[in-house]
């Protein structure tokens, strides 16, 4: 997901310096307030959902732009691991339910309810360990539309530029219990999904994974899709008048990797411009981490009325085509970065959200690395070291919702993305390139051998990533991620010199172990400090120079950054609060 919504004056002003979004469909006023449980993404799954394996989604949607309605019939499989006498689901109750069935049979009303969004459905008889059921439910309405997205969750009534509809979801952040009956968990993927997605003709509704056809009737089209495993949120509508751009990317695994870029008409030029950065980013991508995990399905990119978001397959794509000082598009990279982190390694629950997008952050400053060189990978990570906030660790120990990690106020917010991507840049220069890429493709896939068919999506924890390090070193590096995941505080390193040169010592949060090595050069030499028990000293010439950390490897207390943001953001609160104050009369 793009940086979120929650940010502090500083950040404020610093996104403005590399983000932009399109014009934002026309917000929703006096639509009814979302219920707590179906606002919040990732609250605890109810028993019986956690004893189910979600086999089968096949949801077919029926989208009217001019009424702003969806109208849904989804048919879900599930295959009980224990004796089970009723299922949940997760859907807004804002929607009417028009039926109700389990394997074909329809249910009374007195058979299920959905008060505030977690509906219950009796079984008409109780479901053995190991059988098989299908839920059915027809529903209805209009969707809840997003004030803001993607940073709000919802649906994006829009039009194209030709005056054609333009609509999409983006629901991350509420769940997937906005479009369809799901379970609202990181946990509740379904294996397998077939959507159908009927629109008015000639508008296109472009899918996750694999085209299944189209048919046309009675001037409605629909479009057939089918995807492996995706991310319950990563479900999405995109429907719009179209045009596609088709190419196959030849991968050095051997498979031809189909690539597919919905674009609106009358963006064709442009669209073939960022298109030609596609096969770009797989190579990198390929080499750096591992085959693409969808190359039996598509890269798939569709134009949308908001800033963008990791669909599995169909990322969404709004940044009208801007690249950066670098000359290239950071949103299209960063979104593609979550095809590995998010859709392949799906984290277990969000508070190991900083899996999906620290590793995604640190992407970029890798890419630049490769595409520019290290000046501009040392820039962008340096822009990234201003973000910081440093409250909140960016891992509990507990289960969370999605708000309560995304929340810049009480939560880790922001620091998930660029503390994380720092995190991987101190761990990557601690253990080397061998070591970290190896334990990366361990979280990844499983295996530190990954070919197109040895692996499938999977979930993964922080414990995962720390075990998959210490396996790849032979070390126990606890006392890494103690510090820098489930610190709020940066490690502090105190210099002093002294008569006979430099001592240092590390000051980590809570007094605890910290012996990070460090780097100091003295008049153009290098030194290198095991800094055992957190201390170290180097001898120094009279009058030598010296700098700590030259090339900036160690993520610690900057005390020049913390004034900047402190200078930054007073400056910000006066101008806002003269912004307040009435103009002038004439002549006064």
């Amino acid at each position: 997901m793009l940086l979120r919504k929650r940010l502090s004056a500083a950040g404020l002003c610093l996104l403005a310096t590399t983000l932009s979004a399109p014009a934002l469909a026309q917000q929703a006023r006096g639509q009814p307030a979302l219920t707590a449980l179906t606002a919040k993404s990732g609250v605890a799954r109810a028993p019986e959902q956690a004893v189910v394996v979600f086999e089968h989604a096949d949801l077919r949607f029926r989208i009217d732009p001019a009424q702003r309605r969806l109208d849904g019939d989804a048919g879900l499989t599930f295959r009980a691991l224990q004796p089970l006498s009723r299922l949940v689901v997760d859907l807004d109750p804002s929607y009417a339910i028009e039926a109700v069935e389990i394997d074909g049979q329809a249910l009374p009303a007195a058979a299920w309810s959905n008060p505030e969004g977690r509906m219950a459905v009796a079984l008409p008889r109780p479901l053995a360990a190991g059988a098989r059921t299908t839920l059915r439910i027809r529903y209805g309405g209009h969707p809840h539309v997003a004030s803001r997205a993607p940073w709000d969750g919802g649906f994006v009534w829009s039009q194209a530029p030709g005056g054609e509809p333009w609509v999409a979801s983006a629901i991350e952040g509420e769940g997937c219990d906005l479009l369809w009956p799901c379970i609202d968990h990181p946990q509740g993927e379904p294996l397998l999904v077939d959507e159908a997605i009927t629109v008015p003709a000639p508008l296109v509704a472009a899918g996750n994974g694999i085209a299944m056809g189209m048919e046309e009737h009675d001037g409605w089209r629909t479009w057939k899709w089918r995807a492996k495993s995706p991310d319950t949120y990563a479900i999405a509508i995109n429907v719009g008048p179209y045009e596609l751009l088709s190419a196959d990317y030849a991968s050095r695994y051997g498979n031809l990797i189909p690539l597919r870029f919905w674009h609106l008409k009358g963006n064709e030029a442009r669209a073939r411009a960022l298109f030609e950065q596609f096969p770009k980013m797989l190579e990198f991508f390929e080499a750096t981490i591992g085959p693409y995990p969808f190359g039996d399905e598509k890269m798939g990119v569709v134009e949308t009325p908001y800033l963008g978001m990791e669909h599995q397959t169909i990322n969404a794509y709004g940044n009208d085509y801007k690249l950066t000082e670098y000359g290239y598009d950071w949103l299209l990279q960063h979104e593609f970065a979550h095809e590995w982190f998010g859709n392949q390694v799906t984290n277990a629950d969000w508070d190991d959200m900083w899996l999906h997008e620290g590793f995604g952050s640190y992407m970029q400053p890798l890419y630049l690395q490769w595409l520019r060189g290290d000046r501009e990978s040392d820039a962008w990570l340096l822009f990234q070291r201003k973000f910081l906030v440093n409250r909140v660790p960016i891992v509990s120990g507990r289960s969370m919702v999605e708000d309560a990690v995304y929340n810049d106020e009480t939560g880790p917010g922001n620091d998930i993305y660029y503390k994380g991507s720092l995190l991987l840049h101190t761990l990557r220069n601690l253990i080397g390139d061998q070591a970290f890429f190896a334990a990366t493709r361990q979280l990844v896939y499983g295996t530190t051998d990954p070919r197109p068919g040895n692996f499938k999506p999977r979930y993964a924890t922080t414990r995962d990533f720390i075990d998959a390090v210490n396996q790849a070193t032979g070390r126990d590096y606890g006392w890494f991620f103690d510090v820098y995941a489930y610190s709020a505080a940066l490690p502090e390193l105190v210099a002093r010199r002294d008569a006979s040169g430099l001592s240092l010592q590390w000051k980590a949060p809570g007094g605890k172990p910290f012996p990070m090595p460090v780097q100091v050069r003295v008049d153009g030499r290098d030194v290198e400090l095991p800094m055992a028990a957190g201390r170290g000293h180097v001898d120094l010439p009279p009058h030598a120079l010296y700098t700590i950390d030259p090339h900036a490897r160690v993520l610690r207390a900057l005390p020049h950054i913390d004034a900047y943001q402190a200078d930054l953001a007073a400056r910000l609160k006066a101008a806002a609060e003269a912004a307040q104050q009435p103009a002038p009369r004439r002549g006064d």
